[in-house]
């Protein structure tokens, strides 16, 4: 059963990216399953730090990006918003430039004032690049 109560549409997300720092770190949306979305990343002079590897703040921006687009995906109302209140990222092991880091965010829990999301960060091996969890608060939309 599909949590979802806008259905994330993969078109209208990569438009919605557009002029943000979404889209200047190069994240594209690549797949939405019934309880849960998928991003990629590229490593590169983008989202490297100084000793060429990927940035822990890039993987956060990722985490809070994959999060935040689907908590705002579950909420019953138009006048809400999903905001981010708290953020942790474990950063489990590096990854060398020239390669993708893939998100996926899948919710921990959806209640009608929080919302928390697990995104797990992987490289092209598929092992576990950081750990990440948000949560989202839900507010009156202004």
């Amino acid at each position: 059963m599909s949590i979802w109560k806008k259905q994330p549409i993969l078109e209208s997300l990569a438009r919605n990216a557009e002029n943000t720092a979404v889209a200047r770190l190069g994240i594209e949306y690549t797949e939405v399953g019934d309880d849960y979305l998928r991003a990629r990343m590229p490593v590169d002079e983008r989202t490297v730090q100084p000793f060429g590897i990927l940035h822990g703040g890039a993987s956060v921006l990722l985490a809070e990006t994959l999060g935040s687009v689907a908590a705002n995906h579950c909420l019953i109302r138009d006048n809400l918003m999903a905001v981010g209140l708290d953020i942790n990222a474990n950063h489990i092991r590096p990854v060398p430039a020239g390669q993708h880091v893939y998100g996926t965010a899948t919710a921990v829990h959806i209640g009608a004032t929080t919302q928390v999301w697990q995104i797990n960060i992987t490289n092209d091996k598929d092992k576990l690049v950081c750990a990440s969890r948000i949560t989202m608060a839900i507010v009156p939309r202004r």
